[in-house]
């Protein structure tokens, strides 16, 4: 009886010590999904046996315990961090993964560092369109192709598995995206260096650098984590066209530091200033007036450069070339490398010029022209052109020689005297004047015949004289007066009464008689009026034979000193018979 009363007593107390272990569990038990510690108890061919506190312990693959391309680092009896995701399954195990429980530890960590703008360490362990997926310690990244290194770079594979510092650039946990930069850890860094190594040069200091890239303008010098510009015109004293002639990729050089600019870090390099400057003392041994032989090393549109020696290049203006080719190219004339004999001309040490001359070594034409045709001389040449101004003759040693306009012809006009030529033909000129110093020849035409004008004689202001008219038109007549002079009366100079100022009253090759108003030799005019001379005729008749108020009619008074000038003109012409 005792021992039924006992045994009735036990069960019920073993039924509740099952609930409270039971219970006891149930409490401890973590939540699903969520990250616990847990110890490595044991490891079972490729797995680790962890023990985190549950009825039953989980399997974990020793693959999610160690990084990309290294080897797993646990034993025995070391505390881990494992994500619970089931407390048990079909068998009886509790499901546990450490890349999960690392995935979530390293989100809070790379967001804490995303915020502070500080760097991550990671490892490239993959390849994907665009870029390559790097390892945060659990939580997969994406680098962009660009953001691997400061330059493209061909071959990644030294770069793979290996640990990584990197800059975070954007992340999203919702989506699970992470994009980081290795280019911009290296620039930061390149930047740090870069800073302290210009800090420690000087300028006029002597490095030694690699030529690192070479352009059109210049090379590009590694000094050693810094780079520096070596300017074309820095290379050599002597003219440079580009900078492989003298550097190639990978050479090293011995250069000077010529500027440093502290605010932009850029550091200007020269080889040249380790070298003796060809131009000290150039004004001694080039002096004005001195012809030397010289190479042309380059040819411009407004000129050339020629190499004296070395370092030392003096210009050919196109005004220098030639003696007469004037609008011809420079490149016509000389070419790179030719060899040609120079005068000295100008020299300006200061501003490292000097202007040299190729047509000073040739005869000058000019000059021998002046020889072979003084002023006053004929020459006789082709019309070479015809323009606003007047003929261009060809003359000897391919110079030429102008007749102007107002040389053409002592009785037309300019524009009406160059109509009669044309270009090719011949003529012959008087020499008017040289100017060999401006490389001019002035010529005319009309002064190979006598001026005109020099025949009329002591013509003077109220002379009257007989002419003959040569042409008639609406403003007047055009008269020729001995020896081919020519004048124009005009309209209201041809008769007293204005019925009779009719131009076509009178005929070619008439003859009139007009009294000469004005004479300018100066302009070569000679004005005349018909009826000047009738108003002069009229006062000198009144005077002589009386007044319209005695009695005799006008008509009268000039019908009768008409006839006494008749008969002064019959007894003018007896004179000359006898």
């Amino acid at each position: 009886m005792a021992r039924a009363a006992v045994e009735s007593i036990s069960t019920p107390n073993r039924d509740d010590f099952a609930a409270m272990l039971e219970a006891s569990f149930e409490i401890r038990a973590p939540a699903e999904g969520s990250v616990v510690r847990g110890t490595i108890i044991a490891i079972e061919n490729d797995f680790a046996v962890v023990d985190v506190g549950l009825k039953t312990e989980g399997r974990v693959s020793l693959k999610e315990f160690a990084m990309p391309g290294q080897p797993p680092t646990v034993a025995i009896g070391d505390e881990v961090e494992v994500y619970l995701e089931r407390v048990e399954n079909a068998m009886g195990e509790a499901v546990l993964s450490r890349d999960k429980a690392r995935r979530e530890e390293s989100w809070i960590r790379l967001e804490r560092a995303f915020n502070e703008q500080t760097r991550v360490t990671g490892v490239i362990f993959g390849r994907v369109k665009g870029g390559f997926t790097v390892d945060l310690d659990g939580a997969v990244a994406f680098l962009p192709g660009s953001q691997v290194d400061v330059r493209p770079m061909r071959d990644v594979g030294p770069l793979m598995n290996q640990p990584q510092p990197f800059q975070i650039l954007k992340m999203d946990r919702r989506r699970g995206n992470i994009v980081v930069s290795r280019r911009a850890v290296l620039e930061e860094r390149r930047a740090e260096e870069r800073s302290s190594l210009v800090a420690s040069l000087v300028e006029k200091q002597v490095v030694e650098g690699v030529v690192k890239n070479i352009t059109d303008y210049g090379a590009f010098v590694d000094l050693g984590g810094v780079d520096g510009l070596l300017h074309v015109t820095d290379i050599a004293w002597r003219r440079v066209s580009h900078p492989t002639e003298v550097l190639s990729v990978g050479q090293t050089v011995t250069v000077q530091i010529i500027k440093i600019n502290q605010d932009t870090q850029r550091i200007s390099l020269g080889m040249k200033q380790l070298q003796t400057d060809p131009w000290e003392g150039v004004a001694v041994k080039y002096p004005p007036g001195v012809r030397f032989k010289g190479k042309v090393t380059n040819v411009t549109d407004y000129g050339a450069f020629v190499e004296l020696e070395p370092g030392v290049e003096g210009l050919v203006h196109v005004s220098e070339m030639s003696w007469v080719k004037k609008n011809m190219a420079p490149s016509k004339i000389v070419t790179p490398g030719q060899e040609v004999d120079v005068q000295v001309l100008e020299v300006d040490s200061n501003k490292r010029r000097i202007s040299l001359g190729l047509k000073q070594c040739m005869d000058n034409p000019w000059q021998a022209f002046v020889t072979a045709h003084p002023q006053g001389s004929t020459i006789e040449g082709e019309i070479k052109s015809i323009t606003e101004f007047g003929l261009f003759v060809g003359l000897d040693n391919e110079i030429d020689g102008m007749v102007h306009l107002s040389d053409l012809s002592w009785d037309k006009q300019g524009d009406q005297a160059v109509a009669d030529y044309k270009k090719g033909d011949i003529v012959k000129a008087k020499v008017l004047d040289i100017d060999v110093e401006k490389e001019r020849i002035s010529l005319g035409i009309k002064q190979l015949t006598g001026d005109p004008m020099d025949k009329v004689g002591p013509l003077k202001k109220n002379d009257i004289v007989t002419c003959t008219v040569t042409e008639v038109n609406d403003g007047g007549i055009e008269v020729s007066l001995a020896d081919g002079v020519r004048a124009f009366i005009r309209r209201s100079d041809l008769a007293r009464d204005r019925a009779d100022q009719r131009p076509e009253r009178f005929g070619v090759g008439d003859k009139v008689d007009a009294i000469v108003t004005n004479v300018d030799k100066a302009s070569r005019k000679i004005s005349l009026s018909i009826k000047a001379r009738e108003v002069a005729e009229e006062k000198e008749a009144v005077a002589q034979f009386g007044s319209s108020d005695s009695g005799a009619s006008l008509g009268d008074i000039l019908g009768a000193a008409l006839k006494k000038r008749k008969a002064g003109a019959k007894d003018d012409d007896k004179d000359d018979e006898e």
